[in-house]
């Protein structure tokens, strides 16, 4: 068996994350609402991206790729492939704001390819 990169890996959550996401507005076509409802809720619970006073693990990371690939500006390979990086090596990933995926929210400061999905 191939051993895979850590870049290999974060391309295949970005690959997947994006058939969720093809998945999720699917069914916002026939259901006008449920994107914003009940859907971008029960992701921000699965992400953890409220909690703020403790670092991101390993369990948050493919919620929180489904968040960026929602967004305007869709996911970062490189920074997905250095949180993954140091996710796997057990170092902290400091929690740095990103853009928010509201489209009349204003622009957080920061790192917008951040994984950390609070405003």
């Amino acid at each position: 068996m191939a051993n895979l990169t850590t870049q290999q890996i974060a391309e295949l959550l970005i690959g997947i994350a994006r058939t969720q996401q093809a998945i999720v507005d699917g069914v916002e076509s026939l259901k006008a609402g449920y994107k914003s409802g009940h859907f971008s809720p029960a992701l921000d619970n699965a992400a953890k991206s409220r909690v703020t006073t403790r670092p991101l693990t390993l369990q948050e990371f493919p919620s929180r790729v489904l968040m960026q690939c929602l967004g305007r500006a869709g996911p970062n390979l490189e920074q997905l492939t250095r949180d993954l990086e140091a996710l796997l090596a057990g170092q902290p990933v400091a929690a740095a704001p990103a853009a928010p995926s509201a489209p009349a929210a204003p622009a957080a400061a920061g790192d917008a390819a951040s994984l950390d999905m609070t405003s």
